[in-house]
């Protein structure tokens, strides 16, 4: 089936870049030589810029150049692309003007980004047009509800999608029409692919037809899976006894693999991290005292992992500590103070518990830990929202990412119906690399709002 995602994509940038990266310094050997150059002058060259290429490369992710396609013409890929070098290139000047290295390139390393950052524009140029998908297979798409909704809007308004949705059935016939209007359409609109939501009972009456499709040339694809594949969320509609036992378990070999390393680089980065944010201690609580003449810290309750209470500490940032325990309205009666409002900003306020982790409460990424108290509302109100106790909470997770419209200080039933989606994605899809994306999206996202 066509790639429905950007992680094909995204493979190829990041393998092109790289081949792009190691040319140009050939490139920029010969031009500065008047030669192709040695194999004895290139090894002499490549150890260090190999250390620079991972370093770029992770500037681009940050960056966003990774993301989903984006039109080049209005001008917002070439912009990035050119700032992104030039962060590059300063980082380039003090790697090898400051750190002790066997070459010191200087006009090689102005040659270098004038190459690449050249190369690199039509690179982009030539690929996102490719990225884009031209040619789009007719399918159809059998379901109802307004996630079905989302992905009959997303996927004919997109550009980087291999699917044009040329029909809808199932919407409000019965599973009698529904099998016969399955047909029709696919026959009708000479389909290749028909998305069909798998977890409907209507639908589920249609399964024979599917059956017998499939044999007919056409490609079936869940619904949910593809929902999941373009929002990068769970459909809420799809989560049931079944997805939790299927999702749950932590005694398959990879999980356990996966949880033990995860341990350790959570121990190593909370004792290196925590000691360093102790530097920043002094400053942070002498700002916080001059400002109101508050205690510096809280601790606050809160649900972890299996729902078992854990207390985490903070660096105080509102007028008080309410530990969760809003009024009638459901909202906090206190307020974020100026000094609060920056370490928030910053996420400074969260330093303390990176001993929170090494006490092993909290994970450096999961799902943020939320009061007891939303979460008992929660329970009553959104189904299966404990799921999302069945990994570790953490510092930064992803819903905090892609979710913009979190609850802070009160109820929201709604956007929290939301942000579980986010949750549970995180859930079925944990892995290390998963958690190196949400940490260099995090990064990111500091950037930006420290920039602005």
């Amino acid at each position: 089936m066509t790639n429905l995602s950007n992680a094909k994509g995204t493979v190829i940038l990041v393998v092109g870049d790289l081949v792009i990266y190691f040319f140009s310094l050939i490139l920029a050997l010969t031009a500065r030589y008047g030669q192709f150059p040695s194999r004895a002058l290139l090894l002499d060259h490549l150890p260090s810029f190999s250390v620079l290429f991972v370093v770029f490369l992770l500037v681009s992710f940050i960056a966003g150049l990774y993301d989903k396609p984006v039109s080049f013409v209005r001008g917002h890929i070439q912009g990035l692309l050119f700032r992104v070098q030039i962060i590059n290139a300063i980082i380039g000047v003090i790697f090898f003007y400051l750190a002790p290295v066997i070459i010191a390139p200087k006009a090689n390393l102005i040659i270098y980004f004038i190459i690449s950052t050249v190369l690199l524009f039509v690179w982009r140029l030539v690929m996102y047009p490719v990225l884009r998908v031209s040619r789009k297979q007719p399918a159809i798409l059998v379901g109802r509800g307004e996630e079905i909704d989302d992905i009959f809007e997303e996927v004919n308004g997109g550009i980087s999608y291999g699917l044009v949705f040329k029909a809808r059935v199932g919407q409000t016939l019965s599973a009698a029409e529904t099998v016969e209007e399955i047909r029709k359409a696919a026959l009708d609109n000479k389909a290749s692919v028909i998305v069909a939501d798998l977890n409907d009972p209507v639908i589920e009456a249609a399964v024979p037809v599917f059956y017998s499709l499939v044999f007919s040339g056409l490609k079936i694809v869940d619904a949910a899976k593809l929902y999941e594949t373009i929002f990068d969320r769970i459909p809420l509609s799809m989560v049931g006894k079944r997805w939790l036992i299927e999702n749950s378990s932590t005694s398959l070999g990879s999980r356990r693999t996966y949880d033990a390393l995860k341990r350790i680089i959570d121990l190593c980065v909370a004792i290196l991290g925590g000691t360093i944010s102790l530097v920043f201690y002094p400053f942070i609580a002498a700002a916080v005292k001059i400002e109101d003449g508050g205690p510096v810290f809280i601790s606050q309750e809160r649900t972890g992992y299996r729902g078992r209470p854990v207390r985490i500490y903070k660096f105080r940032s509102m007028s008080g500590n309410d530990n969760g325990r809003y009024g009638k309205d459901g909202s906090s009666r206190l307020t974020v103070t100026k000094v609060g409002k920056f370490l928030r900003l910053s996420r400074l306020d969260e330093l303390p518990q990176f001993w929170n982790v090494l006490r092993g409460d909290l994970s450096l990424v999961g799902p943020r830990p939320e009061f007891p108290g939303l979460v008992a509302v929660y329970d009553r109100e959104i189904p299966y929202y404990g799921a999302r106790h069945l990994v570790k909470p953490g510092l930064f997770g992803w819903a905090q990412i892609y979710h913009q419209a979190h609850p802070h200080h009160a109820v929201s039933t709604a956007d929290t119906r939301d942000k579980l989606s986010y949750d549970l994605y995180y859930v079925k899809n944990r892995s290390l690399t998963l958690d190196i994306k949400i940490t260099l999206r995090t990064i990111q996202i500091l950037m930006k709002r420290l920039g602005k």
